[in-house]
């Protein structure tokens, strides 16, 4: 069995006994990197620098020094995240050869407890699209079928994880860009609390929306990152340090109270609905109490476009004249779409995040956890048109936002935690995420639900 076939813990616990190297397990994810070159998942490969982190590793177990829980074991950090003497590009000309000199806290704590980096993987520019390709790097393939988008804006992080380039993978989500990756590449994705993983690279920390999570393929794995990454740190205002008492763990589904939101206002492809709708009857086989519930996440779409095209204008405007023929289209489209919205558009868009934060909290005064689809249809062909609209089962549905992923990008304006994870299969093997939203500060206990589910699906 190839190194590469083990997930994180059990590749920690090899480690450990000392049956497995880690200069062995970080060769053994170089050699599946380069064996998977077509699917571009990589922008720049840490070879040199990671073996000889694993030469380190391997000293340290040899000699019996007190061990991380990654201790040697290799994970890529999306593009977009800051690291320590790596080139970080944010997938644009603008940062073609930027080279941070401190990790971001997410990539000092992974270090920390002994994770080993193989390199940085691909995203759109500044994540702006629900494309996978980057004008200097080109296109990121889904491993599952690459007739098929692999997701964004993680989708390096989602193809590598996929393919077996290392068990671990640090994305960010800024509107669903772990969890939709996750669910198109069939991986578990995890967008914590606002807080919990401190993201300082944000310009505008009290309004944040973008989240750095882990990715696996996984629930057991994807905690293992987690907990490695989680925790506050005092120079984020919204670090988890007053956060309420950790709940139990639930030992079994029964007793659960479920939210099941098949439909956000959207079109849901009828095999999406069928496959979801079938992990949360195995729910209620467990014992769980489902409610189905209505919600409209997608007359959020408008808002969160003002959120997002006005940051693109404030962080790139100023450089469009400069390299504005080296830039995505796409991206210069979005930056001259938020150069004309108002500051008043921008408090409408706060006024509207608010009352979906208060809508979902009384929601969970008496349910324990929403699930719905990750995605209103399976992964869309690799070549669709982000700027138009999309067809569902064959039916003009929309606009990509909010036709396709309505359920995740609303988790970005609440800072409600969200998970996606496998649940299935369409009829042409495309993989169907389930997404599963807690309670503020419950994302161990979102971990706890999303393994009891993993297990009833078995």
């Amino acid at each position: 069995m190839d190194l590469m076939d083990h997930g994180a813990v059990a590749l920690a616990a090899l480690v450990r006994r000392k049956e497995a190297s880690p200069v062995e397990i970080v060769q053994a994810a170089l050699a599946r990197i380069e064996a998977r070159r077509e699917l571009n998942a990589f922008i720049t490969v840490t070879a040199d620098q990671a073996l000889g982190a694993a030469r380190r590793a391997e000293a340290a177990v040899m000699a019996g020094e007190p061990l991380g829980p990654l201790h040697g074991i290799p994970y890529s950090v999306k593009d977009l995240t800051l690291t320590a003497g790596v080139r970080t590009t944010m997938g644009s000309a603008i940062h073609e050869d930027f080279v941070p000199k401190d990790d971001a806290v997410a990539v000092a704590r992974a270090k920390a407890a002994g994770a080993i980096l193989i390199g940085k993987t691909l995203t759109p520019e500044f994540g702006h699209k629900q494309v996978p390709t980057a004008p200097l790097f080109g296109r990121t393939l889904n491993p599952i079928n690459p007739a098929y988008t692999p997701g964004a804006s993680s989708s390096g992080a989602a193809a590598a994880v996929a393919a077996g380039m290392g068990p671990l993978a640090l994305g960010t989500d800024g509107g669903g860009s772990i969890r939709i990756p996750a669910a198109c590449c069939g991986i578990v994705g995890l967008k914590a609390t606002l807080g919990v993983v401190p993201h300082l690279q944000a310009p505008d920390l009290y309004s944040a929306n973008s989240f750095t999570g882990p990715m696996a393929r996984d629930v057991a794995d994807t905690r293992l990152l987690f907990e490695a990454i989680a925790g506050f740190d005092a120079r984020d205002p919204w670090g988890a340090g007053s956060a309420p008492p950790r709940r139990a763990a639930p030992v079994s589904l029964r007793g659960l109270r479920v939210a099941w939101l098949p439909s956000a206002g959207n079109r849901v492809d009828p095999e999406v609905e069928a496959i979801a709708g079938a992990a949360v009857q195995a729910m209620a086989r467990e014992g769980a109490s489902v409610e189905t519930v209505q919600l409209d996440f997608v007359s959020l779409e408008k808002h969160f476009l003002v959120v997002l095209q006005s940051l693109l204008a404030a962080r790139v405007g100023a450089n469009l004249e400069r390299f504005g023929d080296r830039l995505d289209a796409s991206l210069i489209d979005a930056v001259q779409k938020g150069r004309r919205h108002t500051a008043v558009d921008l408090h409408e868009a706060t006024f509207a995040k608010t009352r979906c934060f208060n809508e979902l909290q009384a929601l969970f005064e008496r349910l324990d956890v929403l699930v719905s689809p990750t995605l209103s249809a399976p992964p869309l062909p690799i070549d669709m048109d982000v700027s138009g609209e999309i067809e569902i089962a064959g039916r003009p549905a929309g606009t990509v936002r909010g036709a396709w992923y309505p359920y995740t990008y609303p988790m970005n304006l609440t800072g409600h935690p969200a998970l996606s994870m496998p649940c299935g299969r369409s009829a042409i093997g495309l993989p169907i995420g389930l997404q599963l939203v807690g309670r503020w500060y419950d994302d161990h206990y979102l971990l706890d639900v999303a393994a009891l589910v993993e297990q009833a699906l078995g």
